[in-house]
């Protein structure tokens, strides 16, 4: 029997994540995943992923400053990002600058601590990026300022609101990791051949790159516009829907009940009612779509999934859609790295077979 694109099959086990399409559950090393956003940092929930515990208070101070120490870019990392072509998208410009890091000759096995590095130069990476193509300046890190932070400061300049922050850590850490996809998959197989951590990376962000895995929410900030200019949301779910218009940020391929990361970051943003007009407003986008798809679908238990809720924080921290797969990849790394590390421990080189379906033609047929 064949499973194509390996659909189905077990290729692996692993102690780092599970998700239940099923019962609507992702879970970190043991953890529900809407238990770890209420209370943990992004730092705190990427040493769990790394190391499988959370860390103490003297392992949480020793992470953040090796994540502080490795936010300024070396040079040639910056040279690298102004003479690449100004048309090169912000994700192929993220991975070959990454790929550049190999300079450092990482090798076998990878570490926690390379990990580290790589997880803290991806914001810089795309901060820079994005600060030359303005032609701005260079916003150099703050120390003082945690992972999101620092990386919503270096984009614009500006120490960003509380709000923003926690509604982008709470995202950011929903997005660090989800099971073996596509992109996982690749890193591993990228790692079995005991390739470096940098090269078993750079594998995983050409994945993230293809729009069928990484995709980006920039339809459902079509959405919210649509909604806010017309200033009535029902009048324009129903319009879509009698269209035969999907309703974008409802539904998802994997979970069938409500998505557990659209349901933390919900719970999240709604303890910021009140301070972003764009996160009230995909608060009653949601509660109306959900409304009219149960009367126009019944049965069908179409909920929000997590690019809903993604596009109204991406909305109101003003990031523009081209930076909406980057910061994607930036939390995913830290999935990533995890599963590098996971894979080194027991390796098995990644080698499935294929089958033959071509024609076979005798010598004198060439001829």
């Amino acid at each position: 029997m064949i499973h194509y694109g390996l659909k189905g099959v077990i290729a692996a086990e692993t102690k780092i994540s599970h998700v239940d399409g099923e019962k609507g559950q992702l879970i970190y090393r043991g953890y529900e995943i809407g238990e770890i956003t209420k209370t943990n940092s992004f730092e705190e929930t990427a040493y769990l992923l790394w190391n499988g515990e959370f860390p103490t208070d003297r392992q949480l101070i020793e992470l953040k400053a090796s994540l502080i120490n490795n936010r300024e870019l070396p040079s040639y990392m910056i040279d690298l990002i102004c003479s690449l072509p100004d048309e090169m998208d912000m994700m192929s410009v993220l991975r070959t600058v990454i790929s550049s890091e190999g300079r450092r000759n990482y090798g076998w096995k990878p570490t926690v601590d390379q990990a580290i590095r790589i997880t803290s130069m991806a914001p810089a990476i795309i901060a820079y990026r994005k600060r030359h193509l303005e032609g701005k300046t260079f916003i150099p890190p703050k120390p003082e300022l945690n992972h999101v932070e620092n990386y919503l400061y270096m984009l614009n300049g500006e120490v960003p609101l509380k709000a923003h922050v926690n509604a982008l850590e709470t995202y950011m850490i929903l997005t660090m990791e989800h099971g073996m996809n596509a992109s996982t998959f690749s890193a591993r197989v990228t790692a079995s051949t005991e390739s470096d951590l940098v090269s078993a990376i750079t594998s995983a962000i050409g994945t993230m790159k293809g729009p069928l895995h990484g995709g980006a929410p920039s339809e459902v900030i079509t959405l919210l516009n649509e909604v806010h200019e017309q200033g009535d949301a029902e009048m324009v779910i129903r319009n879509k829907l009698n269209r035969g218009e999907k309703l974008m940020g409802f539904g998802h391929r994997i979970y069938k009940t409500v998505d557990p990361r659209s349901a933390a970051l919900k719970s999240k943003l709604l303890t910021f009612s009140g301070e972003d007009e764009w996160l009230d407003l995909s608060m009653k986008v949601e509660k109306l779509g959900v409304q009219i798809l149960g009367e126009v679908k019944p049965g069908r238990s179409l909920y929000t999934n997590v690019e809903f809720y993604a596009a109204a924080i991406m909305k109101a921290v003003q990031m523009e859609k081209e930076l909406f797969t980057p910061t994607f990849t930036a939390s995913r790394i830290v999935g990533w790295s995890a599963h590098i590390l996971e894979q080194a421990e027991n390796n098995v080189i990644f080698r499935p077979q294929s089958k033959y379906i071509g024609p076979v033609k005798k010598k004198e047929e060439l001829i």
